[in-house]
């Protein structure tokens, strides 16, 4: 019987975070919940986690190391077989969560939220020309799979080169 009440107190609260309180005071208590839970080490603090290593997911990889000025090189290849993939290159700068990507005229803001890496769905045109067939870098997420700055220089392409390589 005791679950019931749990079921209550979860639909209460459910209820009162779409309360007529008014979207600002839900974003407020919403920032609160989530720096309570970085405080208690269950949600990892974007603005402490580290970016630099391996990142992937499925066949989709990346690479991020160090450079000059708070810049970091970053690199992605996505291949799918088949004439279908993306290969990139260029610089990363932190703000937060915020990650500011240029790979050549291909510039956007992707989300770090500590443990994934996330593009926006809609890319800028100009990110179409790092890609064949019908591949996209777009809405890619990785998670981190090494921390290793020398494992991240050694990503190559399918030519050989370093993504993330001097």
């Amino acid at each position: 019987m005791t679950w019931h009440w749990a079921i209550l107190l979860l639909a209460g609260l459910t209820a009162a975070c779409g309360s007529s309180e008014g979207e600002a005071d839900g974003n407020a208590a919403g920032e609160r919940l989530e720096r309570a839970s970085i405080a208690a080490g269950l949600v990892a603090d974007p603005a402490a986690a580290p970016l630099d290593g391996i990142w992937s997911r499925d066949t989709d990889r990346m690479c991020i190391v160090p450079q000059s000025g708070g810049m970091r090189r970053i690199g992605v290849i996505l291949d799918y077989g088949e004439g279908q993939g993306c290969t990139a290159r260029g610089t990363l700068q932190r703000s937060g969560p915020d990650l500011n990507v240029a790979l050549g005229g291909c510039r956007f803001t992707a989300n770090f939220d500590g443990e994934t890496i996330q593009f926006p769905a809609r890319l800028p045109t100009e990110c179409n020309t790092l890609c064949t067939g019908r591949a996209s870098l777009s809405a890619l997420i990785v998670e981190r799979i090494s921390a290793s700055t020398a494992e991240a220089s050694t990503l190559r392409n399918g030519q050989g080169i370093a993504l993330c390589g001097a």
